[in-house]
């Protein structure tokens, strides 16, 4: 509240939703111009919240495809790539592209999600598309959720995480199948990956001037999937950076130099060619690499690899989640894959332990035993 007299009459000044309002109170006494500043801004707040339902109003009248469209207008502009929300969006659309967002309720997010597991859809990609389904519902979608996750049927449970982690020997195997191949340039990759758990998209589009060779003998991670992967930054062990200093090398020969702005793994085929556009896919030569080597498993699995490694060795989870740009321990869980030898290192070092304290125990009592009294 804030009244002041300006010549003969008092005037009034308040901030409602952001604007600035002013005016006169047409009067001279203090105690009516309080009662004129109460009106002026009931008369406002009120106008106010009936344009927010009416704009609410007409959201729900919009069809889920029209609400659709709109949000990916909007997801476009701010994002760098929109692949994920329209992949999502796409189901949501074909499944209830029609039904108006009013009709859209917990039943018929129940339905959906039965929809699309008969479709042979995962549950986590079905989370995300209800999760994007809500959003576009808006004031609705948050009551919608309320009621869901009560009910306990927000989320489909996730089955354990379908990664694995390679062993040292296939590993060895993989790097030494890439070698071979024509270009460097995916042993450079999958080496920089088995040991830095770079997300696929991270390691493509990586940039020489996001890599410190010399000094640092790190790199640093640009956009990510995440906001605690974004801009992180990843020391460069003994083998990443021999496979970096190597790939510089032939990078060089090929192109004439290093420059800053440039990608570290150049897009052409079956050559690199063009260093202004990153790599598209490691997918034929990692299939290739697979074959010779003998190993079954996903590129996504080399993140799986390090985060498991990392475990077993006894990194902290602050320092796996920094290195990985996790966001969550739920998260860090379904990566890291600690395998039954490691199990069996930790539970054989306490039974170690035990056994060290006691002997040491029988020590001192037998100890005690024979002195001197």
């Amino acid at each position: 509240m804030c009244v002041f007299k300006n010549g003969k009459l008092y005037h009034y000044e308040f901030v409602l939703d952001g604007r600035r309002h002013r005016g006169s109170t047409g009067t001279a006494d203090r105690d009516e111009a309080v009662r004129e500043e109460s009106r002026q801004r009931e008369r406002l707040e009120k106008s106010y919240s009936q344009v927010i339902e009416e704009e609410a109003r007409e959201q729900r009248r919009k069809t889920i495809q029209f609400a659709a469209d709109e949000f990916l207008t909007d997801y476009r502009a701010k994002h760098q790539s929109a692949t994920f929300a329209e992949y999502a969006l796409g189901h949501v659309s074909k499944l209830l592209g029609g039904s108006l967002v009013v009709e859209i309720t917990p039943k018929v997010v129940r339905r959906y999600q039965a929809d699309r597991l008969k479709e042979k859809a995962g549950p986590k990609t079905i989370n995300d598309e209800v999760q994007l389904l809500l959003r576009l519902c808006g004031e609705q979608g948050v009551l919608i959720r309320a009621t869901l996750r009560r009910d306990k049927a927000l989320k489909l449970p996730l089955p354990a995480s379908p990664g694995r982690p390679y062993s040292a020997e296939e590993k060895a195997r993989m790097l030494e199948e890439a070698q071979k191949l024509r270009t460097p340039q995916m042993r450079a990759a999958l080496a920089l990956d088995l040991n830095t758990g770079l997300r696929d998209k991270e390691l493509r589009e990586i940039r020489w001037e996001q890599i410190d060779l010399i000094h640092k003998r790190a790199l640093t991670v640009g956009k990510s999937k995440t906001e605690a992967g974004t801009g992180r930054v990843i020391p460069l062990n003994e083998t990443a950076l021999a496979a970096l200093v190597e790939h510089a090398a032939w990078y060089t020969r090929r192109f004439g130099e290093c420059r800053p702005e440039w990608y570290v793994f150049a897009f052409g085929s079956p050559l690199p060619a063009d260093p202004t556009r990153p790599i598209t896919s490691f997918k034929t030569a990692w299939i290739k690499v697979r074959k010779e080597a003998g190993v079954k498993g996903r590129w996504h699995d080399n993140r799986h690899t390090l985060v498991t490694e990392l475990a077993e060795g006894g990194a902290g989870d602050e320092v796996i989640m920094s290195i990985a740009g996790h966001v969550s321990r739920a998260m860090l869980s379904r990566y890291s894959h600690v395998r039954l030898e490691a199990k069996r290192r930790a539970l054989d070092g306490i039974a170690a332990r035990q056994c060290a304290a006691d002997e040491k125990r029988k020590a001192e009592v037998g100890h005690a035993a024979v002195a001197p009294r």
